[in-house]
This record gives C-alpha cells, sequence and structure tokens, in this order.
C-alpha cells in the first residue's frame, strides 16, 4: 500500500502542521458543521455555497470535497480558507490510488480530523449519499440530508448511490430537497422531508437592470444576444442549442459555463454561437446586464426530470426575459406565475424572438413582487429553525432512534 502523510497544505502559502488542525482562528465555541460534498467549492457557485456562507455565521463550517489525484508521492489534506468560519477541505491522493485505497485514507483522514475537534455540538450535512462509505461509522448529533438532485440520475452515477441513499434516509434527522418535484419523489421516503427550493440572492443580479462595462470577451459579439450560464453538461439539449442557433442567425448566443461529463468537442459550433467558458459568480452580472434575453435549453430526460435551476430567478432578477423547455419545476413556478416562457423544438426560435423585445413595466412588477417573497437568506433561516427543532427533540429523547452503521 502507498504511503499516506497527515501533512496538511494550506494552499495561501502557509502551512499548519501535523496536528490536522481544522479549528477556525476565531470563535471555536461554535458548534461545528461539517459539509460532504461531491461538488468542488469554487467549480460553480451555488446551492451549497449559498447556504453555507450564511450557516457559517453561527457555526464552523468544514466543507469536505470528494478527492483529487495529483503527481504526488503520499496523500494530504489541502486546506483552503475559503471564508471566515468555513474551510475547504479536499483529499489530495496520488495518481493510481485505487478506489478502495481512496476509502480508506479518506476515513482515516477525516477521524483525525474529527479527533482533533473540541467536544461541542457536531453536524453532518450531506449532499452525497457516497460519502457514508468513509464517514458512516462517526456519531454526530444531527444529520442533515440536502438533496439538491437525484444524483442516480446522472450519467456516471455510482451503481451504490441508491443503496447508500436509502442509508442516509435512515440516518438522517432532517431532508431537505431542492425543488418541489424532487420533495414529492422524496416525501415518503422520510418523516421530516422539506422542500426549500434553491433561491436567489436578488440585489447581486439586480445589478445587471443597470448600464454595466461589457466584458472583454463578450465586447465584440454583435446584439442583439441571448444567453445562458450554468454547467454545461448532459443536461443541455445541444441538438435544440444548434437548431435555435441556425433558425435565428442574426441573433447571438452566448453561453457560459464549464462543461461537465461531455466532450467540448461535441458542442456545436456557428459564427453567432459563443462558448466562453466558466465565469465566476461576481463576473455574472456584467455579461447578464449586456443580453436581451436568457435561455434554458435543458433536454426532458431522467437527468432533468427533477432540477429546480437556481439560474431561473436569477435570470429574472436581472431583468431578462426567459425562455426554457419544460422543466416540470420552472413551468409549476415561473411559468406558472407568467414569469417565464416555456418552449419545445417546435417553437423555440418563435418563443425567442418575442422575447427579445425585452420587459414590459408590467412583468417587471410581477418579477419583483415574486422575488420579495423569497431569499437565500430566508431559505436558510428556515432550514436553521428545523434543525434547531430536530436538536430540541433529540434533547427531549423524542428523536426517533438513529441507526449506527458502518459502511465501507
Amino acid at each position: 500500500m502507498m504511503r499516506e502523510s497527515s501533512r496538511i497544505d494550506v494552499v495561501r502559502q502557509t502551512r499548519i502542521g501535523n496536528e490536522m488542525d481544522i479549528h477556525c482562528s476565531e470563535d471555536n465555541s461554535r458548534s461545528l458543521l461539517f459539509c460532504f460534498s461531491h461538488l468542488r467549492w469554487d467549480f460553480v457557485y451555488q446551492r451549497p455555497q449559498h447556504l453555507l456562507a450564511r450557516a457559517a455565521r453561527s457555526h464552523r463550517v468544514v466543507y469536505f470535497e470528494e478527492p483529487t489525484f495529483e503527481q504526488t508521492g503520499q496523500s494530504f489534506l489541502r486546506i483552503v480558507d475559503a471564508l471566515p468560519r468555513l474551510r475547504v477541505v479536499t483529499p489530495v491522493m496520488p495518481h493510481g490510488t485505487s478506489p478502495t485505497e481512496a476509502l480508506q485514507i479518506q476515513r482515516r483522514q477525516l477521524n483525525e480530523l474529527i479527533a482533533a475537534e473540541p467536544p461541542g455540538r457536531r453536524i453532518f450535512w450531506y449532499y452525497t449519499p457516497m460519502a457514508l462509505r468513509f464517514s458512516g461509522h462517526l456519531d454526530c448529533d444531527l444529520c442533515i440530508y440536502d438533496c439538491m438532485d437525484e444524483l442516480s440520475a446522472f450519467k456516471g452515477a455510482p451503481r451504490a448511490l441508491s443503496e447508500m441513499e436509502s442509508v442516509l434516509f435512515e440516518l438522517a434527522d432532517v431532508v431537505f430537497t431542492g425543488g418541489e418535484s424532487l420533495y414529492q419523489a422524496k416525501r415518503a421516503l422520510h418523516p421530516a422531508v422539506y422542500s426549500l427550493p434553491s433561491s436567489i440572492d436578488a440585489e447581486h443580479f439586480k445589478r445587471a437592470r443597470l448600464p454595466m462595462a461589457d466584458p472583454s470577451d463578450q465586447c465584440g459579439i454583435p446584439h442583439p444576444r441571448i444567453g445562458f450560464f450554468g454547467v454545461i453538461d448532459e443536461r443541455m439539449d445541444l441538438a435544440l442549442v444548434a437548431q435555435a442557433v441556425s433558425a435565428l442567425p442574426h441573433v447571438h448566443f452566448v453561453m457560459l459555463g464549464p462543461t461537465a461529463k461531455i466532450d467540448p468537442a461535441t458542442l456545436p459550433t456557428a459564427p453567432n454561437l459563443h462558448w466562453l467558458g466558466r465565469k465566476s459568480y461576481a463576473e455574472l452580472p456584467f455579461y447578464l446586464a449586456n443580453w436581451q434575453a436568457g435561455w434554458m435549453p435543458f433536454a426532458l430526460n431522467e437527468s432533468t426530470r427533477y432540477i429546480s435551476p437556481t439560474k431561473t430567478p436569477e435570470f429574472l432578477a436581472a431583468g431578462l426575459r426567459t425562455v426554457s423547455t419544460a422543466i416540470m419545476d420552472v413551468v409549476r413556478s415561473y411559468a406558472a406565475a407568467g414569469l417565464v416562457e416555456i418552449a419545445d423544438a417546435g417553437n423555440m426560435p418563435a418563443k425567442l424572438k418575442s422575447v427579445l423585445d425585452g420587459p414590459d413595466a408590467n412583468w417587471m412588477q410581477k418579477v419583483d413582487a415574486y422575488l420579495a417573497g423569497t431569499s437565500w437568506d430566508r431559505t436558510w433561516a428556515q432550514m436553521a429553525e428545523l434543525i434547531e427543532r430536530a436538536g430540541e427533540l433529540q434533547t427531549s429523547g423524542t428523536r426517533r432512534e438513529t441507526l449506527q452503521c458502518s459502511i465501507g
């Protein structure tokens, strides 16, 4: 077996020694929220980042990512202080590490991290059930499952994922879902499932309603422009993209976001189609401010059956009329309120042309009234209240018996 080290690298050119110290320098009395995620913290700023940044106001947060494999002679943990009281922990392993070895290493690393913690309340927060394979043996005061996607329907999903999710439902004290469709699919699987759809930082995106400098890689693209931002993967209908781009040669389509699980060489190309790659959350308003409309050309398949796109209210906050394919949560929440247009391959070009004139005052008033009822602050406050209630039930002894399991 390859040699393993307890070394911790801190990316900011400083180093924490061999103590496996994940403690934040401020207010160590706060409870620990330890999150297990399949998503990289710095990949796309979405639900986990919005929620856990707010959680860090009242907890010390550790965001434990999946391993990365690099040219290194030994495994170690890389730690980044992403925010005050929020640390991102990434296991780094040598190329060639087997899946079995990777689980063993993560378990040992996690054991040492947890052992270094002072006594206090400990919350485990899961985005991926697969993390139970190296964490399911550990005790926690509360176990939360924030089910933001139906991961088993995604391309390349592990075969054991559904089984691991069943175990997580047994262990969890509270389950949140990222949308109504997902809630309907999960509500019978646990006695405390709550639908808390992804929300909106409205002020951030409302900046796009005002004139903003056109980014350098976009300023040379002619108008009118229709844009998309988000991960570009198997959930996007690339045939529909190609069809719409061809049908509207005078319209320029700007596509922002990283590709994942698809070959970038398979992306359609055209003189009026521009793939500009990943942009930071801070940069997005500058791009959106210089578009005339938005679109969400999602495929209608198993991988999109339960999605609730965070970008929907973000488009609206930016003041961009938007056309989407018939994603159920978009139809139910936004199209029904007259805020988003729904289209298919047959009428997508016509729908897109109809929104290029921009928003009218009545539409914008409806958008603002709708968005006034939601925010990430409000969503986190609702979650925190439910978590606190679960903790009170546990303290009073009325919480249902928690199963103990060791997986791996």
